[in-house]
C-alpha cells in the first residue's frame, strides 16, 4: 500500500507542476509523456514514463517508442534511455518522474547532438520547419538592446520605478 500512496502523492505533484504545460500528457494515472523541445523543433523528442506497481522502489519503465520519435535514430534513442537509466538508479526509492523529465530537458542538446536534423522523409518539410524560426529570434534580440544614450533618455523621462511622470503627455493650451 505504501508504494501506491507514494504514487498518489507524486501523481498529484505532477498534475500541479505541469498544469497548463502543453508538453506534458497524462496517459493514465501511472503513465506519462513529456515532449522535450518545441513542436517544430527537429530535435524534439517524447519520453514516456510508466510506473510498475512497486514504483518508486523499482525503476519506472521509460520508453521512446512514441510515433513522435520516428525520425530519431535507434542508437540515439538507446543512448538517451541509457542516460535516463543512470538517473533512475541514482533516484531509486524516491519520486523521480519530474526529475527525469527535467533532466531530459536540461540535457536535450547533449542527447540530440549526434541526431542529423534532416532525417525527415521529405527534406523540403524539414527546411520549411527550420527556417522561419531563425529570423524572429534575431528580431527579438535587436529590440531588447538599447544604446547608452537611449537608456539615459528613457531614465530621464521616467521616475525611479520606470513610470512616466504624471502629465508627461499633457498639452499646454495657453501656447
Amino acid at each position: 500500500m505504501a508504494a501506491n500512496e507514494d504514487q498518489e502523492m507524486e501523481l498529484e505533484a505532477l498534475r500541479s507542476i505541469y498544469e497548463g504545460d502543453v508538453c506534458f500528457r497524462e496517459l493514465s494515472p501511472v503513465s506519462f509523456q513529456y515532449r522535450i523541445g518545441e513542436s517544430g523543433d527537429p530535435k524534439a523528442f517524447l519520453i514516456e514514463v510508466s510506473w510498475p506497481e512497486t514504483y518508486p522502489q523499482t525503476a519506472p519503465v521509460i520508453s521512446m517508442d512514441a510515433f513522435f520519435n520516428n525520425t530519431i535514430s535507434s542508437a540515439i534513442k538507446q543512448s538517451i534511455l541509457d542516460k535516463l537509466m543512470v538517473e533512475v538508479e541514482a533516484n531509486l526509492g524516491t519520486a523521480m518522474t519530474y526529475t527525469l523529465f527535467e533532466y531530459a530537458k536540461d540535457n536535450k542538446e547533449v542527447f540530440m547532438e549526434n541526431q542529423p536534423v534532416n532525417t525527415v522523409t521529405s527534406v523540403s518539410n524539414s527546411i520549411s520547419i527550420g527556417t522561419p524560426e531563425v529570423p524572429p529570434s534575431k528580431k527579438k534580440e535587436k529590440k531588447e538592446q538599447l544604446s547608452k544614450t537611449q537608456k539615459r533618455k528613457l531614465a530621464d523621462k521616467t521616475d525611479n520605478k520606470g513610470e512616466l511622470p504624471r502629465g508627461w503627455n499633457w498639452v499646454d493650451v495657453i501656447k
